[in-house]
């Protein structure tokens, strides 16, 4: 018995169809770039009105009030504190440098606080309730995806209504 001959038209089909996959996705990768940002071109300005005065921002990467993923340093000075407030987003922080503490609850509890030190990271869940202390100067990198948005526990803390 003779095996049947193998339908050419279905496999070339095929082929056809992994050539044109390769040559779209190879179209949509050379249309991407990365990002570099050296510590000496980060530009510091006013931090967002969202949080009280005296912190100092830089965005990296994206806009944190706009859609799409954002990289953002704050700079702190010495004895800063963020009130209790929470996100509609996860946020990820990184200490880059200083002495940093990020607390869960609804009130500020210095006996709670649990400062680290440059290398240190949180993850905080999106509608968690926390507030943050700088000990020492201190800068810290957030990672997310926008909108990103600040709700103070207390509405009196909103800096934005003072």
């Amino acid at each position: 018995m003779t095996p049947s001959p193998t339908p050419v038209a279905p496999i070339a089909r095929f082929a056809v169809a992994c050539v044109t996959a390769l040559l779209v996705t190879g179209a949509q990768a050379s249309d991407a770039h990365h990002t570099a940002v050296s510590a000496e071109s980060v530009r510091w300005g006013a931090a967002p009105p969202s949080l009280p005065p005296g912190a100092q921002a830089a965005a990296l990467l994206g806009a944190p009030g706009k859609e799409g993923p954002f990289v953002l340093r704050l700079k702190f000075p010495a004895g800063f504190v963020v009130p209790p407030h929470r996100h509609s987003k996860d946020e990820m922080v990184t200490v880059l440098s200083g002495r940093f503490s990020i607390t869960s609850g609804e009130k500020v509890d210095r006996a709670a606080i649990k400062p680290v030190t440059a290398g240190s990271f949180f993850h905080l869940p999106a509608g968690m309730p926390h507030y943050a202390i700088a000990e020492t100067e201190t800068i810290v990198q957030i990672n997310g995806n926008g909108p990103f948005d600040v709700v103070y526990v207390d509405p009196k803390d909103d800096p934005r209504k003072q």
